[in-house]
């Protein structure tokens, strides 16, 4: 018997909509592959009466990653197009390992993204449900209690060439197996001493069919359910029941659970669900270069203090990439050009960055900050009556992609900071910028020449001494001449402080783990480095979150947690310039 959504509305919270922070509305892996292929004939002659549902399953024990915004794009996108609804449910099965605080944070990633669940549901919604399904199977000897222990009941499940053992708990009578269980529910055992498991074939070809587990002991405090519940479902006896219980036409689940869906469909056809079923279907997960994507790895990322939590924003987790500044559009973008493959493959990270990239070129706008400051002093520039050096202010471009974003004053003085690497002592042959007797362009200022160098006791330089010429207002010569390079400034006298943090690949390997050693092995010590930078006035209009980019450097975010009404403090690069993705596809001929 098939349970419909509404008999079970009382166990289904709603949940108000929210807005995400992306306005442009949510795209997905749309196009033509495999699964869209099959809703497409299901909704037009299969048998759920043109109905598609879909469902994200997580389960709240840790922050969603990049691979987890792949499904939220297939199931929510695939079940939008074809006019159909998702629901977001967490697999809270596992109590001692899931918390209300992971619940709150997935909701918000998937918000984020730009998706609306139809519900939020829970599998405790289903527990009292769950189990008198349990006792269903027990009573037509399809479940029995088992009395031996975890070791022991993997040990006698045998391998792919080796038949498993019967347990020697099998032939329970159905009387005795009630007994048990219901002894079981009520807290009467340890942990450990006692399943229920299915009575399915321990020579089955498919370890899955091997008699699973479907409820095991848990003397643990659920954050949902309390102390009520001493047995808790195993995941594969709560998905598919839950799928049941809630009218989803269309379980979309990753290839590494190709070998459960013998078990998902057994325990539906003994609960009597007939031809409109839900359907598991599997697709390839998604795997980036430079990358991990375990939880349990990612967990010890954290644990031992290599990042500084799950938003690190080195981490692939939604978290990370939204404080470094991965906008939600470029993420859903991607999903969408790498589609829905049958095949496990890896993605180049690159490919992911230059959505970022494209994304934010639109959209980001410009402000001059420098990274690694040496100071100008323009020995030639007006002073004031006091001897104070004269302000000046140039009018710069926000985003010469959108004339929209219009301009910005930027304040100019006698005493400037270029980035240290725009100079050089002994410049070589094809070194355009500054050096000593050259002439360059100040983006949005003027022409400068540098006429004298101070160094330091080491021999470091110090400061740069220079002239301007005021007819080059705005970079142009009016006598024509042409100057090679053009270097962007912050004035010194108007400068802000900020505190940058720069990043370079959290693994070395591009596939870590990949020859069998711990992927921590290749872990980079030098992913992060922090700069003093200054900044001109205007970075002031960024908000928290928001990206900008810094001219001819990079992309950066400030940083979500600086305080919104003051100056910015903090800022993170989320990407650099350089299409490498596209210098990639050249190496490779494509």
């Amino acid at each position: 018997m098939r349970l419909p959504l509404a008999a079970v509305a009382g166990w289904i919270g709603q949940v108000n909509a929210t807005s995400g922070d992306d306005r442009e509305g949510p795209t997905s892996n749309s196009g033509t592959d495999f699964i869209r292929e099959m809703l497409k004939q299901h909704s037009s002659s299969g048998p759920y009466g043109g109905r598609v549902q879909t469902r994200f399953p997580p389960e709240p024990n840790g922050f969603l990653h990049i691979g987890h915004a792949k499904s939220i794009c297939l199931n929510f996108g695939a079940a939008d197009e074809f006019g159909g609804t998702t629901m977001l449910r967490f697999d809270d099965t596992n109590p001692e390992t899931e918390d209300e605080r992971f619940v709150e944070a997935i909701q918000e990633d998937v918000r984020w993204l730009g998706f609306e669940p139809e519900q939020v549901v829970y599998a405790s919604d289903y527990f009292d449900q769950l189990h008198a399904w349990a006792v269903e199977l027990i009573e037509k000897g399809l479940a029995y209690v088992d009395d031996q222990d975890a070791e022991t009941i993997s040990e006698n499940r045998g391998g792919f060439t080796t038949p498993g053992v019967d347990s020697p708990w099998r032939d329970r009578s159905v009387e005795e197996n009630l007994d048990l269980f219901a002894r079981m529910t009520a807290g009467e055992f340890d942990e450990g001493s006692r399943v229920l498991r299915a009575k399915i074939d321990m020579n089955h070809e498919n370890m899955q069919m091997r008699d699973p587990v479907m409820y095991r002991i848990r003397n643990q405090h659920h954050f949902r359910t309390g102390d009520r519940w001493k047995v808790y479902p195993t995941y594969d006896w709560a998905h598919g029941q839950s799928d049941a219980i809630e009218g989803t036409t269309h379980s979309l689940c990753t290839l590494e659970f190709d070998s459960h869906r013998p078990l998902y469909d057994w325990y539906l056809e003994q609960l009597g669900q007939g031809p409109d079923r839900p359907r598991q279907t599997e697709f390839a997960r998604l795997n980036l270069t430079h990358t991990v994507m375990s939880k349990r790895k990612l967990l010890q990322l954290v644990e031992e203090g290599h990042v500084d939590g799950w938003d690190d924003a080195r981490m692939p987790t939604i978290r990370g990439l939204r404080r470094r500044g991965y906008p939600a559009k470029a993420i859903r973008d991607f999903a969408g050009h790498i589609g829905i493959a049958k095949v496990n493959g890896t993605h180049e990270i690159e490919l992911l960055e230059s959505f970022v990239r494209t994304h934010h070129n639109a959209n980001a706008l410009r402000r001059m900050v420098v990274l690694d400051p040496i100071e100008v002093v323009i020995t030639n520039w007006p002073v004031d009556d006091d001897g104070m050096s004269r302000a000046d202010v140039r009018e710069a471009i926000n985003n010469p992609e959108d004339a929209a974003a219009g301009t910005r004053e930027v304040p100019f003085s006698g005493r400037l900071f270029i980035e240290r690497d725009d100079f050089m002592l002994d410049p070589p042959k094809k070194f355009f910028r500054l050096a000593p007797g050259r002439e360059v362009r100040l983006r949005a200022g003027y022409f400068i020449t540098c006429t004298e160098v101070e160094t330091g006791p080491d021999g470091e330089v110090t400061r740069l001494l220079c002239t301007y010429d005021p007819e080059t207002a705005g970079g142009q010569a009016p006598d024509g001449r042409k100057v090679k390079a053009t270097i962007h400034w912050v004035s010194a006298d108007h400068a802000v402080d900020l505190d940058v943090a720069l990043y370079e690949r959290l693994f070395t390997d591009p596939h870590p783990g990949a020859d069998g050693e711990d992927p921590l092995a290749s872990l980079n010590p030098d992913a992060k480095t922090m700069k003093r930078a200054k900044a001109e006035p205007a970075i002031a209009d960024i908000a928290p979150g928001d990206v900008v980019q810094f001219e001819r450097l990079g992309y950066f975010a400030r940083d979500l947690d600086d305080d919104p009404s003051s100056v910015p403090t903090m800022f993170h690069r989320t990407v650099g310039l350089r299409d490498e993705w596209a210098n990639i596809q050249k190496r490779q001929g494509t």
